[in-house]
Protein backbone atom coordinates (compact mmCIF):
# COMPACT_ATOMS: atom_id res chain seq x y z
CA UNK A 1 0.00 0.00 0.00
CA UNK A 2 1.34 3.54 -1.26
CA UNK A 3 1.90 5.69 1.82
CA UNK A 4 0.25 8.97 1.97
CA UNK A 5 2.66 12.07 3.23
CA UNK A 6 1.25 13.68 6.21
CA UNK A 7 0.19 17.35 4.95
CA UNK A 8 1.90 20.49 6.24
CA UNK A 9 0.86 23.99 6.61
CA UNK A 10 4.59 25.14 6.27
CA UNK A 11 7.93 23.47 4.92
CA UNK A 12 9.84 21.58 7.33
CA UNK A 13 13.52 21.79 7.24
CA UNK A 14 15.17 19.31 8.10
CA UNK A 15 15.76 17.73 11.53
CA UNK A 16 19.24 17.75 12.81
CA UNK A 17 20.86 14.19 12.96
CA UNK A 18 20.34 13.60 16.47
CA UNK A 19 16.67 14.20 15.64
CA UNK A 20 16.84 11.15 12.85
CA UNK A 21 16.73 8.38 14.95
CA UNK A 22 13.51 8.66 17.11
CA UNK A 23 14.84 7.52 20.05
CA UNK A 24 16.15 10.69 20.66
CA UNK A 25 12.24 11.94 20.72
CA UNK A 26 11.27 9.46 22.75
CA UNK A 27 14.51 9.82 25.52
CA UNK A 28 13.40 13.10 25.64
CA UNK A 29 9.14 12.66 25.92
CA UNK A 30 10.55 9.99 29.23
CA UNK A 31 12.40 12.56 30.69
CA UNK A 32 9.61 15.28 30.68
CA UNK A 33 7.24 12.98 31.80
CA UNK A 34 9.04 12.38 35.01
CA UNK A 35 10.56 16.31 35.22
CA UNK A 36 6.87 16.96 35.31
CA UNK A 37 5.75 14.35 37.83
CA UNK A 38 8.90 15.19 39.92
CA UNK A 39 8.33 19.08 40.43
CA UNK A 40 4.88 18.29 41.18
CA UNK A 41 5.40 16.45 44.10
CA UNK A 42 8.91 18.71 44.76
CA UNK A 43 5.85 21.43 44.56
CA UNK A 44 4.57 19.73 47.80
CA UNK A 45 6.97 19.24 49.79
CA UNK A 46 7.86 23.39 49.13
CA UNK A 47 4.77 24.29 50.48
CA UNK A 48 3.77 21.94 52.91
CA UNK A 49 6.67 23.58 55.48
CA UNK A 50 4.12 26.77 55.08
CA UNK A 51 0.59 26.06 54.18
CA UNK A 52 0.34 22.27 55.10
CA UNK A 53 0.50 19.07 52.88
CA UNK A 54 -3.37 19.05 53.35
CA UNK A 55 -5.92 17.66 50.53
CA UNK A 56 -6.69 21.35 50.09
CA UNK A 57 -2.86 22.29 48.81
CA UNK A 58 -2.34 19.01 46.90
CA UNK A 59 -5.69 20.15 45.23
CA UNK A 60 -3.86 23.50 44.27
CA UNK A 61 -0.95 22.19 43.21
CA UNK A 62 -2.68 19.31 40.85
CA UNK A 63 -5.41 22.30 39.54
CA UNK A 64 -2.63 24.40 39.12
CA UNK A 65 -0.17 21.96 37.27
CA UNK A 66 -2.92 20.75 35.00
CA UNK A 67 -3.84 24.17 34.09
CA UNK A 68 -0.09 24.59 33.36
CA UNK A 69 0.15 21.42 30.72
CA UNK A 70 -2.89 22.29 29.43
CA UNK A 71 -2.24 25.36 28.03
CA UNK A 72 1.23 23.72 27.34
CA UNK A 73 -0.37 21.06 25.29
CA UNK A 74 -2.57 23.95 23.17
CA UNK A 75 0.61 25.86 22.76
CA UNK A 76 3.05 23.32 21.85
CA UNK A 77 0.53 22.34 19.31
CA UNK A 78 0.21 25.08 17.36
CA UNK A 79 3.60 26.65 17.61
CA UNK A 80 5.04 22.97 15.92
CA UNK A 81 2.12 23.67 12.53
CA UNK A 82 3.15 27.20 12.83
CA UNK A 83 6.92 26.80 13.11
CA UNK A 84 8.23 22.83 13.47
CA UNK A 85 11.78 23.71 14.03
CA UNK A 86 12.96 21.78 17.19
CA UNK A 87 15.43 24.67 18.10
CA UNK A 88 12.20 26.61 19.40
CA UNK A 89 11.29 23.30 21.38
CA UNK A 90 14.51 22.69 23.03
CA UNK A 91 15.44 25.98 23.73
CA UNK A 92 11.84 26.18 26.27
CA UNK A 93 13.32 22.79 27.57
CA UNK A 94 16.45 24.92 28.48
CA UNK A 95 14.43 27.60 29.95
CA UNK A 96 11.96 24.98 32.21
CA UNK A 97 15.19 23.40 33.46
CA UNK A 98 16.81 26.63 34.59
CA UNK A 99 13.71 27.51 36.23
CA UNK A 100 13.06 24.45 38.05
CA UNK A 101 16.22 24.67 39.29
CA UNK A 102 15.63 28.25 40.47
CA UNK A 103 12.71 27.19 42.46
CA UNK A 104 14.06 26.47 45.49
CA UNK A 105 15.22 29.77 45.96
CA UNK A 106 12.75 32.09 44.17
CA UNK A 107 10.02 29.92 45.43
CA UNK A 108 10.77 30.87 48.76
CA UNK A 109 11.06 34.27 48.86
CA UNK A 110 7.89 34.10 46.45
CA UNK A 111 5.77 32.73 49.31
CA UNK A 112 7.60 35.44 51.63
CA UNK A 113 6.25 37.93 49.37
CA UNK A 114 2.66 36.41 48.58
CA UNK A 115 2.36 36.33 52.24
CA UNK A 116 3.29 39.59 53.42
CA UNK A 117 0.91 40.72 50.34
CA UNK A 118 -2.27 38.58 51.32
CA UNK A 119 -1.24 39.89 55.18
CA UNK A 120 -2.86 43.48 53.90
CA UNK A 121 -5.20 42.70 51.47
CA UNK A 122 -7.53 39.45 52.31
CA UNK A 123 -9.75 38.91 55.52
CA UNK A 124 -10.21 34.56 54.67
CA UNK A 125 -9.15 31.85 52.60
CA UNK A 126 -5.63 32.92 53.73
CA UNK A 127 -4.45 29.49 53.08
CA UNK A 128 -6.26 28.73 50.08
CA UNK A 129 -5.10 31.96 48.25
CA UNK A 130 -1.26 31.97 49.35
CA UNK A 131 -1.09 28.76 47.83
CA UNK A 132 -2.78 28.65 44.85
CA UNK A 133 -1.06 31.95 44.21
CA UNK A 134 2.25 30.52 45.04
CA UNK A 135 1.65 27.57 42.13
CA UNK A 136 0.66 30.00 39.69
CA UNK A 137 3.94 32.38 40.04
CA UNK A 138 6.06 29.89 40.77
CA UNK A 139 5.35 26.71 39.19
CA UNK A 140 3.34 27.12 36.26
CA UNK A 141 5.43 28.96 33.32
CA UNK A 142 8.22 25.78 33.54
CA UNK A 143 5.36 23.07 33.54
CA UNK A 144 3.92 25.13 30.86
CA UNK A 145 7.01 25.08 28.72
CA UNK A 146 7.05 21.14 29.76
CA UNK A 147 3.79 21.16 28.80
CA UNK A 148 4.87 21.79 24.79
CA UNK A 149 7.17 18.58 24.34
CA UNK A 150 4.47 16.11 23.85
CA UNK A 151 2.64 17.63 20.79
CA UNK A 152 5.73 19.16 19.54
CA UNK A 153 7.68 15.34 19.25
CA UNK A 154 4.63 14.20 17.59
CA UNK A 155 4.89 16.39 14.80
CA UNK A 156 8.74 15.43 14.61
CA UNK A 157 7.70 11.74 15.16
CA UNK A 158 5.13 11.16 12.93
CA UNK A 159 6.42 10.26 9.41
CA UNK A 160 3.17 9.06 7.72
CA UNK A 161 -0.48 8.09 8.75
CA UNK A 162 0.16 4.20 8.38
CA UNK A 163 2.26 4.08 11.52
CA UNK A 164 0.62 7.57 13.23
CA UNK A 165 -1.17 5.50 15.72
CA UNK A 166 1.94 3.14 16.87
CA UNK A 167 4.47 6.17 16.93
CA UNK A 168 2.36 8.51 19.28
CA UNK A 169 1.50 5.52 21.63
CA UNK A 170 5.01 5.07 21.87
CA UNK A 171 5.64 8.37 22.91
CA UNK A 172 2.44 8.42 25.39
CA UNK A 173 4.45 4.94 27.02
CA UNK A 174 7.52 6.70 27.09
CA UNK A 175 6.04 10.02 29.04
CA UNK A 176 3.95 7.29 31.07
CA UNK A 177 6.94 5.61 32.14
CA UNK A 178 8.74 8.84 32.59
CA UNK A 179 6.19 9.89 35.23
CA UNK A 180 5.57 6.57 37.24
CA UNK A 181 9.36 7.06 37.81
CA UNK A 182 9.38 10.83 38.54
CA UNK A 183 6.16 9.62 40.97
CA UNK A 184 8.61 7.21 43.50
CA UNK A 185 12.20 8.39 42.94
CA UNK A 186 11.30 11.86 44.85
CA UNK A 187 9.12 10.53 47.24
CA UNK A 188 11.66 7.50 48.81
CA UNK A 189 14.47 8.25 47.15
CA UNK A 190 15.60 11.73 46.36
CA UNK A 191 13.98 13.78 49.07
CA UNK A 192 14.71 11.92 51.55
CA UNK A 193 18.82 11.39 51.31
CA UNK A 194 19.25 15.15 49.52
CA UNK A 195 16.76 17.12 50.09
CA UNK A 196 13.94 19.03 48.17
CA UNK A 197 16.21 21.57 46.61
CA UNK A 198 18.69 18.87 45.38
CA UNK A 199 15.59 17.14 44.02
CA UNK A 200 14.62 20.07 42.04
CA UNK A 201 18.10 20.40 40.60
CA UNK A 202 18.61 17.06 39.69
CA UNK A 203 15.40 16.57 37.46
CA UNK A 204 16.33 20.35 36.29
CA UNK A 205 19.83 18.88 35.35
CA UNK A 206 18.36 15.92 33.64
CA UNK A 207 16.12 18.32 31.17
CA UNK A 208 19.41 20.96 31.33
CA UNK A 209 21.08 17.65 29.40
CA UNK A 210 18.93 16.57 27.05
CA UNK A 211 18.60 20.38 25.85
CA UNK A 212 22.52 20.57 25.83
CA UNK A 213 23.14 17.70 23.65
CA UNK A 214 20.47 18.43 21.23
CA UNK A 215 22.31 22.01 20.63
CA UNK A 216 25.82 20.53 20.77
CA UNK A 217 24.63 17.89 18.56
CA UNK A 218 23.30 20.54 16.01
CA UNK A 219 25.90 22.75 16.32
CA UNK A 220 23.70 25.47 17.14
CA UNK A 221 22.45 27.62 20.22
CA UNK A 222 25.57 28.34 21.65
CA UNK A 223 24.62 31.24 23.55
CA UNK A 224 21.43 30.07 24.90
CA UNK A 225 23.33 27.01 25.85
CA UNK A 226 26.29 28.74 27.45
CA UNK A 227 24.12 31.08 29.64
CA UNK A 228 21.83 28.38 30.36
CA UNK A 229 24.36 26.16 31.62
CA UNK A 230 26.06 29.19 33.32
CA UNK A 231 22.60 30.16 35.27
CA UNK A 232 22.12 26.33 36.20
CA UNK A 233 25.33 26.38 38.33
CA UNK A 234 24.71 29.86 39.79
CA UNK A 235 21.41 27.60 40.88
CA UNK A 236 23.54 24.59 42.31
CA UNK A 237 24.89 27.24 44.62
CA UNK A 238 22.09 29.52 45.27
CA UNK A 239 18.77 27.10 45.56
CA UNK A 240 20.61 24.42 48.25
CA UNK A 241 21.57 27.20 50.80
CA UNK A 242 18.20 28.80 51.42
CA UNK A 243 16.02 27.18 53.72
CA UNK A 244 12.59 26.69 54.69
CA UNK A 245 12.53 29.20 57.16
CA UNK A 246 15.40 31.48 55.98
CA UNK A 247 15.21 34.04 58.68
CA UNK A 248 15.79 31.61 61.36
CA UNK A 249 19.59 31.66 62.06
CA UNK A 250 21.31 29.03 64.48
CA UNK A 251 19.23 25.75 63.96
CA UNK A 252 20.66 22.75 65.76
CA UNK A 253 18.31 20.93 62.64
CA UNK A 254 16.88 21.54 59.73
CA UNK A 255 16.37 18.74 57.14
CA UNK A 256 13.69 16.38 55.58
CA UNK A 257 12.41 13.14 55.74
CA UNK A 258 9.17 11.39 53.79
CA UNK A 259 6.41 12.73 55.85
CA UNK A 260 8.35 15.75 57.08
CA UNK A 261 10.22 19.37 57.24
CA UNK A 262 11.85 19.12 60.25
CA UNK A 263 13.06 21.76 62.13
CA UNK A 264 15.12 21.67 65.66
CA UNK A 265 15.64 24.58 67.83
CA UNK A 266 17.31 25.06 71.10
CA UNK A 267 18.04 27.64 74.13
CA UNK A 268 19.28 27.61 77.31
CA UNK A 269 16.34 26.03 78.92
CA UNK A 270 14.39 23.85 76.06
CA UNK A 271 14.82 22.20 72.84
CA UNK A 272 11.93 22.45 70.14
CA UNK A 273 10.59 20.62 67.28
CA UNK A 274 8.97 22.27 64.04
CA UNK A 275 7.83 20.31 61.80
CA UNK A 276 6.22 23.07 59.47
CA UNK A 277 7.04 26.99 59.53
CA UNK A 278 3.75 28.64 59.50
CA UNK A 279 2.03 26.67 62.54
CA UNK A 280 4.51 26.92 64.94
CA UNK A 281 6.19 24.28 67.41
CA UNK A 282 5.05 20.63 67.96
CA UNK A 283 7.04 19.30 70.49
CA UNK A 284 9.56 20.97 73.25
CA UNK A 285 11.85 19.32 75.67
CA UNK A 286 12.33 20.78 78.98
CA UNK A 287 16.47 20.34 80.17
CA UNK A 288 15.50 20.80 83.90
CA UNK A 289 13.03 18.01 83.89
CA UNK A 290 9.84 20.19 84.74
CA UNK A 291 6.57 20.92 83.31
CA UNK A 292 6.95 21.46 79.75
CA UNK A 293 4.06 24.93 79.74
CA UNK A 294 2.52 23.06 76.99
CA UNK A 295 -0.72 20.54 76.28
CA UNK A 296 1.47 17.57 77.72
CA UNK A 297 1.31 19.01 81.14
CA UNK A 298 -2.51 18.77 80.92
CA UNK A 299 -2.59 15.43 79.42
CA UNK A 300 -1.48 13.72 82.58
CA UNK A 301 -4.47 13.87 83.91
CA UNK A 302 -5.62 10.85 81.90
CA UNK A 303 -3.52 8.63 84.50
CA UNK A 304 -4.94 10.23 87.09
CA UNK A 305 -8.00 9.03 85.66
CA UNK A 306 -7.46 5.41 85.98
CA UNK A 307 -7.79 3.40 89.50
CA UNK A 308 -3.73 3.07 89.72
CA UNK A 309 -2.07 5.91 87.69
CA UNK A 310 1.75 4.25 89.07
CA UNK A 311 0.77 0.88 87.43
CA UNK A 312 -0.67 2.38 84.13
CA UNK A 313 -0.07 0.98 80.56
CA UNK A 314 0.04 3.74 78.34
CA UNK A 315 0.07 3.83 74.44
CA UNK A 316 0.83 7.31 72.38
CA UNK A 317 -0.21 6.95 69.13
CA UNK A 318 1.40 9.84 67.09
CA UNK A 319 4.61 9.74 69.61
CA UNK A 320 6.65 12.36 68.40
CA UNK A 321 9.71 13.25 70.45
CA UNK A 322 8.32 11.49 73.23
CA UNK A 323 7.30 14.75 75.42
CA UNK A 324 4.00 13.28 76.71
CA UNK A 325 5.99 9.56 77.53
CA UNK A 326 8.85 11.09 79.17
CA UNK A 327 6.62 13.51 81.76
CA UNK A 328 4.40 10.30 82.51
CA UNK A 329 7.09 7.82 83.37
CA UNK A 330 9.23 10.94 85.10
CA UNK A 331 6.27 11.79 87.29
CA UNK A 332 4.07 8.58 87.77
CA UNK A 333 7.01 5.72 89.19
CA UNK A 334 5.96 2.27 87.74
CA UNK A 335 3.87 3.51 84.38
CA UNK A 336 4.90 1.87 81.32
CA UNK A 337 4.79 3.81 77.81
CA UNK A 338 5.02 2.82 74.93
CA UNK A 339 4.07 4.95 71.34
CA UNK A 340 3.58 5.00 67.19
CA UNK A 341 4.92 7.27 65.06
CA UNK A 342 4.84 6.76 61.59
CA UNK A 343 7.90 9.13 61.18
CA UNK A 344 11.32 7.40 61.68
CA UNK A 345 13.39 10.31 61.31
CA UNK A 346 11.34 12.03 64.16
CA UNK A 347 12.05 8.96 66.36
CA UNK A 348 15.86 9.87 65.56
CA UNK A 349 15.64 13.22 66.44
CA UNK A 350 13.95 12.69 69.52
CA UNK A 351 16.89 10.19 70.59
CA UNK A 352 19.36 12.61 69.39
CA UNK A 353 18.34 15.89 70.77
CA UNK A 354 14.86 15.13 73.34
CA UNK A 355 16.51 12.95 75.36
CA UNK A 356 13.98 9.86 74.77
CA UNK A 357 15.27 6.99 76.78
CA UNK A 358 15.97 3.78 74.65
CA UNK A 359 13.84 1.94 76.68
CA UNK A 360 10.37 3.80 75.69
CA UNK A 361 9.59 1.68 72.98
CA UNK A 362 8.48 3.19 69.47
CA UNK A 363 7.25 1.67 66.37
CA UNK A 364 7.43 3.29 62.98
CA UNK A 365 3.88 2.75 62.08
CA UNK A 366 0.53 4.65 61.10
CA UNK A 367 -1.67 4.65 64.22
CA UNK A 368 -4.97 2.99 62.94
CA UNK A 369 -2.72 0.24 61.02
CA UNK A 370 -0.92 -0.14 64.42
CA UNK A 371 -4.29 -0.70 66.22
CA UNK A 372 -5.68 -2.97 63.53
CA UNK A 373 -2.60 -5.35 64.09
CA UNK A 374 -2.01 -5.44 67.71
CA UNK A 375 -4.08 -7.32 70.74
CA UNK A 376 -2.90 -5.55 73.33
CA UNK A 377 -4.82 -3.52 76.10
CA UNK A 378 -4.13 -0.15 77.69
CA UNK A 379 -4.70 1.52 80.57
CA UNK A 380 -4.61 4.98 78.92
CA UNK A 381 -4.71 5.62 74.51
CA UNK A 382 -3.10 9.06 73.91
CA UNK A 383 -4.23 10.28 70.44
CA UNK A 384 -1.86 13.22 69.57
CA UNK A 385 -1.95 12.50 65.58
CA UNK A 386 -3.68 15.69 64.85
CA UNK A 387 -1.18 18.73 62.90
CA UNK A 388 -2.48 22.15 61.61
CA UNK A 389 -4.97 21.23 59.49
CA UNK A 390 -3.71 17.60 57.82
CA UNK A 391 -5.93 15.73 60.45
CA UNK A 392 -5.60 12.11 58.98
CA UNK A 393 -8.99 11.59 58.14
CA UNK A 394 -8.78 8.10 58.93
CA UNK A 395 -7.80 9.10 62.86
CA UNK A 396 -10.34 11.31 63.21
CA UNK A 397 -13.66 8.84 62.50
CA UNK A 398 -16.15 6.85 64.24
CA UNK A 399 -14.75 3.62 63.24
CA UNK A 400 -11.23 4.85 64.02
CA UNK A 401 -12.48 5.79 67.93
CA UNK A 402 -14.62 2.35 68.20
CA UNK A 403 -11.11 0.54 67.66
CA UNK A 404 -9.65 2.65 70.15
CA UNK A 405 -12.06 1.75 72.95
CA UNK A 406 -11.33 -1.61 71.97
CA UNK A 407 -8.30 -1.71 72.56
CA UNK A 408 -8.83 0.18 76.12
CA UNK A 409 -9.11 -1.67 79.55
CA UNK A 410 -11.94 -1.38 81.46
CA UNK A 411 -12.31 2.24 82.96
CA UNK A 412 -9.75 2.83 80.50
CA UNK A 413 -9.32 6.70 78.87
CA UNK A 414 -8.36 8.13 76.01
CA UNK A 415 -6.81 11.35 75.93
CA UNK A 416 -6.97 13.48 72.52
CA UNK A 417 -4.67 16.28 71.87
CA UNK A 418 -6.78 18.82 69.51
CA UNK A 419 -4.91 21.33 68.46
CA UNK A 420 -6.83 24.03 66.96
CA UNK A 421 -9.20 25.78 69.41
CA UNK A 422 -12.33 27.15 67.92
CA UNK A 423 -15.82 28.37 69.79
CA UNK A 424 -17.49 27.63 66.29
CA UNK A 425 -20.18 25.35 66.83
CA UNK A 426 -19.41 23.80 63.20
CA UNK A 427 -15.95 23.76 63.84
CA UNK A 428 -13.63 20.40 63.84
CA UNK A 429 -13.38 20.41 67.48
CA UNK A 430 -17.17 20.01 67.55
CA UNK A 431 -17.14 17.55 64.65
CA UNK A 432 -14.53 15.88 66.70
CA UNK A 433 -15.96 15.70 70.06
CA UNK A 434 -19.33 14.63 68.65
CA UNK A 435 -18.02 11.51 66.79
CA UNK A 436 -15.85 10.83 70.05
CA UNK A 437 -19.16 10.78 72.04
CA UNK A 438 -20.93 8.83 69.94
CA UNK A 439 -18.32 6.04 71.18
CA UNK A 440 -17.66 6.98 75.09
CA UNK A 441 -20.06 7.57 77.46
CA UNK A 442 -18.17 10.29 79.33
CA UNK A 443 -16.49 13.05 77.58
CA UNK A 444 -14.79 16.22 79.08
CA UNK A 445 -12.47 18.92 77.78
CA UNK A 446 -10.28 21.46 79.06
CA UNK A 447 -8.51 24.32 77.23
CA UNK A 448 -4.77 24.74 77.27
CA UNK A 449 -3.89 27.77 78.39
CA UNK A 450 -2.04 30.85 76.03
CA UNK A 451 -2.42 28.10 72.82
CA UNK A 452 -4.64 26.54 70.68
CA UNK A 453 -5.16 23.52 72.24
CA UNK A 454 -7.80 21.89 73.80
CA UNK A 455 -7.53 18.31 75.58
CA UNK A 456 -10.26 15.77 75.41
CA UNK A 457 -10.63 13.20 77.71
CA UNK A 458 -13.00 9.58 77.35
CA UNK A 459 -14.01 7.05 79.01
CA UNK A 460 -16.76 4.93 79.73
CA UNK A 461 -16.12 4.83 83.17
CA UNK A 462 -18.73 7.42 85.08
CA UNK A 463 -16.00 8.31 87.54
CA UNK A 464 -13.01 9.88 86.03
CA UNK A 465 -13.25 13.01 87.29
CA UNK A 466 -13.68 11.45 90.79
CA UNK A 467 -11.08 9.54 90.30
CA UNK A 468 -8.87 12.28 89.34
CA UNK A 469 -9.71 14.39 92.34
CA UNK A 470 -8.65 11.84 94.55
CA UNK A 471 -5.39 10.96 92.86
CA UNK A 472 -4.70 14.21 93.01
CA UNK A 473 -4.93 14.77 96.58
CA UNK A 474 -2.01 12.08 96.84
CA UNK A 475 0.45 14.29 94.15
CA UNK A 476 3.65 15.21 95.73
CA UNK A 477 4.97 17.49 92.99
CA UNK A 478 3.79 20.64 93.84
CA UNK A 479 3.40 21.58 90.57
CA UNK A 480 1.79 18.94 88.94
CA UNK A 481 -0.58 18.96 92.08
CA UNK A 482 -1.61 22.38 90.78
CA UNK A 483 -1.57 22.76 87.78
CA UNK A 484 -3.85 19.18 87.94
CA UNK A 485 -6.25 21.09 90.30
CA UNK A 486 -6.72 23.81 87.96
CA UNK A 487 -7.14 21.44 85.21
CA UNK A 488 -9.67 19.64 87.51
CA UNK A 489 -11.82 22.51 88.04
CA UNK A 490 -11.51 23.59 84.05
CA UNK A 491 -13.07 20.47 82.99
CA UNK A 492 -15.98 20.78 81.14
CA UNK A 493 -18.62 18.08 80.24
CA UNK A 494 -19.47 17.89 76.29
CA UNK A 495 -23.06 18.38 75.83
CA UNK A 496 -22.92 16.54 72.52
CA UNK A 497 -24.45 17.15 69.33
CA UNK A 498 -25.26 14.51 66.17
CA UNK A 499 -22.14 15.65 64.20
CA UNK A 500 -20.36 12.47 62.86
CA UNK A 501 -17.38 11.51 60.93
CA UNK A 502 -16.84 8.49 59.25
CA UNK A 503 -14.44 6.47 57.18
CA UNK A 504 -16.75 7.69 54.25
CA UNK A 505 -17.17 10.93 55.38
CA UNK A 506 -14.92 13.25 57.05
CA UNK A 507 -14.34 16.66 55.70
CA UNK A 508 -11.48 17.21 58.19
CA UNK A 509 -9.71 19.34 55.84
CA UNK A 510 -12.04 21.68 55.13
CA UNK A 511 -13.09 21.88 58.81
CA UNK A 512 -9.63 22.45 59.77
CA UNK A 513 -9.09 24.99 57.46
CA UNK A 514 -11.94 27.00 58.93
CA UNK A 515 -10.28 27.45 62.16
CA UNK A 516 -6.60 27.73 60.82
CA UNK A 517 -8.13 30.45 58.76
CA UNK A 518 -10.04 32.66 61.82
CA UNK A 519 -6.56 31.96 63.92
CA UNK A 520 -4.23 33.32 61.18
CA UNK A 521 -6.75 36.33 61.19
CA UNK A 522 -6.07 37.06 64.97
CA UNK A 523 -2.40 36.98 64.35
CA UNK A 524 -2.93 38.95 61.76
CA UNK A 525 -4.52 41.58 63.24
CA UNK A 526 -0.82 42.91 64.82
CA UNK A 527 0.98 42.98 61.44
CA UNK A 528 -2.02 45.27 59.34
CA UNK A 529 -1.66 47.20 61.98
CA UNK A 530 2.06 48.21 61.93
CA UNK A 531 1.22 48.22 57.81
CA UNK A 532 -1.76 51.17 58.51
CA UNK A 533 0.53 53.24 60.56
CA UNK A 534 4.31 52.97 59.14
CA UNK A 535 3.30 50.96 55.77
CA UNK A 536 5.97 48.40 54.46
CA UNK A 537 8.35 49.70 56.88
CA UNK A 538 6.34 48.49 59.65
CA UNK A 539 5.71 45.24 58.28
CA UNK A 540 9.53 44.74 57.84
CA UNK A 541 10.35 45.81 61.41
Amino acid sequence: MKKTSVSTKTERKPLPKILRNKWYLYITEFFAGMSVMAVELGASRLLAPYFSSSQIVWTIIIGTIMIAMALGNIYGGRSADKNPDPDKLYGRILIASVWIAAVPFIGKLAIAGIAGLLVITINTNFLIWAAFLTCMIVFVYPLFLLGTVTPSLVKYTVDSLDDSGKTVGTLGAANTIGSIIGTFVPTFISIPAVGTAVTFLIFAGIMLVIGLIYFISSKSGAVKTGIAAALFIVCCFTSPIMGFAFWEKGLAYEGESVYNYLQVSEDDSSVYLSTNVLFGVQSVYVKSGELSGMYYDYAMAAPLMTASPDNADMLILGMGTGTYAKQCTNYFSNITAEGVEIDDKITDLAHRYFDLPENIKVTTYDGRAFLNGCDKKYDIIMVDAYQDITIPFQMSSKEFFTLVKKHLKDNGVMVVNMNMRSESADGINSWLADTISSVFGNVYTVDVETSTNRELFASDNANITELLDKNIASLTNNDLHNLMKYVSTSLVKYDAGDRILTDDKAPVELLGMKVIDDIIQEELVYYKKAFAEKGIKGLLE
